[in-house]
């Protein structure tokens, strides 16, 4: 039986985090630090990063953490699920990335290094779909639904239909596609990841059903989620902007269930939403503001799942 959560989460340490202007032109959830030295941002997101980090293991998730690299410079090497993710069966994937300076972010010292401890059999590469201007960015664009073989996806420029098609047919997933979007400056835009807008756990689904405006595409949604015994926990437009659909659900000390987010997206649920989430896992949440202001993202973003048997 395929596992939808696990205990062994992958993170990034950053070196010199600061916004990413490459990524800034569709990502509408990063902003500047108006003032902020360079020196400052680091130090904040550091300690920010570093607090997320105890307060994880301190819940027993086997968090293995790499420092970033100075040199290529990658600001937003701290969100590793985007260019790849982990597999049961021993596979990894590799994803095309829509900034060109993300690319670097992927790194053979990395797998090298997890080899050591988890068994990896292939690594499957679909980075090829950069040369031709095509894109699907991780588990930021994919929320997988591992135990019904579902790949839910929200199609904008990061997330291409037919990248989308060829990691299904070669991993064995089915697409659930919508369009989620976001109002900038009055219009209604694509939203930049899948994992914005929602998160997925192995009895339930938080998501913001208000994002999707087509309503067949919506009631699509509703409806897969419903076959697959989801419970769907609804959050409001405000609340996604708080990243509260950037959630993780992941195993602590004695395969007790955690839900994983940020104290912004915590600090914007209801009691109702609190009190529904409970029911599939301790709430565990930290502050990581200057990582989402910057970044544009939140919680689930920072965090790698690893499936691949230890060996």
């Amino acid at each position: 039986m395929s596992k939808q959560i696990t205990n062994n989460i992958m993170m990034i340490r950053p070196v010199a985090f600061h916004m990413n202007e490459q990524t800034a032109v569709n990502n509408y959830y990063q902003k500047n630090a108006e003032g902020a030295s360079a020196e400052d941002i680091q130090n904040e997101a550091l300690q920010q990063f570093d607090a997320f980090v105890a307060k994880l293991r301190e819940e027993g998730v086997n968090v293995t953490v790499f420092d970033d690299t100075k040199d290529p410079a990658t600001p937003d090497s701290i969100f590793p699920n985007n260019w790849i993710s982990f597999h049961q069966d021993g596979v990894i994937r590799l994803y095309p990335m829509y900034a060109e300076n993300r690319r670097l972010e992927r790194r053979e010292d990395i797998i090298r290094e997890l080899k050591n401890t988890f068994k990896v059999d292939e690594v499957v590469s679909f980075t090829d779909w950069e040369a031709k201007g095509a894109y699907l960015e991780g588990t930021g664009s994919l929320l997988l639904d591992r135990q019904n073989k579902i790949a839910y996806a929200a199609i904008s420029e990061r997330t291409m239909p037919d990248v989308l098609e060829d990691f299904c047919d070669e991993a064995g997933f089915d697409a659930v596609t919508f369009h989620a979007l976001q109002t900038v400056d009055g219009k209604r835009l694509p939203i930049y990841h899948t994992n914005v807008m929602m998160c997925l756990g192995e009895e339930f689904a938080v998501v913001c059903l208000d994002s999707i405006d087509d309503l067949e595409e919506r009631e699509n949604l509703v409806e897969t989620l419903e076959e697959t015994d989801k419970e769907i926990i609804e959050i409001s437009e405000e609340q996604k902007e708080q990243f509260a659909g950037n959630m993780l659900q992941v195993l602590g000390k004695n395969d007790q269930r955690l839900v994983v987010m940020s104290s912004a997206a915590f600090n914007s649920l209801s009691d109702v939403q609190k009190a529904a989430l409970s029911k599939h896992g301790k709430l565990v949440h930290s502050d990581i503001h200057t990582i989402e202001m910057l970044g544009g993202g939140s919680a689930r973003c920072m965090m790698a799942e690893i499936f691949n048997p230890i060996k």
